[in-house]
């Protein structure tokens, strides 16, 4: 992505499926009524890749990342149609401050963040892996922060929020018992 500045205006020339949104918070607000189970949304580490999976739409907000957790859980819980499914790298709780300045801090501060939600850690790679087998059909929204602290990115899988998977569970069920 190459930027430029004119008369104060901030330019973007967007290469792939990297942009910029003028307004994060906006786009948020925009795309989440358009989401549902099974699609994504992430919030990284300034480190994250861009992936190349045609579903997978990076957007560089140039913002705090605890600030962009926080606006996408109260924009989710705010949804009907959704609810989140919550997974962190697992290598998080192992990075230790003498190589990561201030990890110790994020850890609480994110903590305070997802106390009342579960939390599942869960390799990197395999989250990586995850969301590119989920862009072969599915939408995934990755917000960019600031944040360069490694392995702090936050990842919501989005399931339906007026759908238990009890209840799910339970149709399926019914359904096998009828054949």
């Amino acid at each position: 992505m190459n930027r430029s500045k004119v008369g104060g205006t901030l330019i973007l020339v967007v290469l792939g499926n990297v942009c910029q949104a003028a307004d994060w918070r906006e786009k948020l607000t925009k795309e989440l009524p358009l989401l549902g189970h099974r699609n994504w949304i992430v919030v990284a580490d300034s480190a994250y890749p861009a992936q190349s999976r045609a579903g997978i739409e990076t957007i560089v907000t140039e913002a705090d990342q605890l600030e962009v957790v926080k606006a996408v859980f109260a924009a989710i819980d705010k949804s009907h149609h959704v609810r989140p499914i919550v997974f962190t790298d697992a290598e998080l709780k192992r990075v230790p401050e003498q190589h990561a300045k201030g990890i110790t801090s994020y850890r609480e501060e994110l903590g305070k963040l997802l106390m009342r939600r579960e939390v599942s850690a869960v390799p990197h790679e395999e989250l990586i892996g995850r969301l590119d087998k989920a862009g072969e059909m599915y939408r995934i929204i990755i917000f960019k922060t600031t944040m360069t602290l490694p392995y702090s990115s936050v990842f919501i899988q989005l399931d339906c929020g007026y759908w238990s998977p009890a209840a799910e569970r339970k149709l399926r069920e019914a359904i096998r018992a009828e054949k």
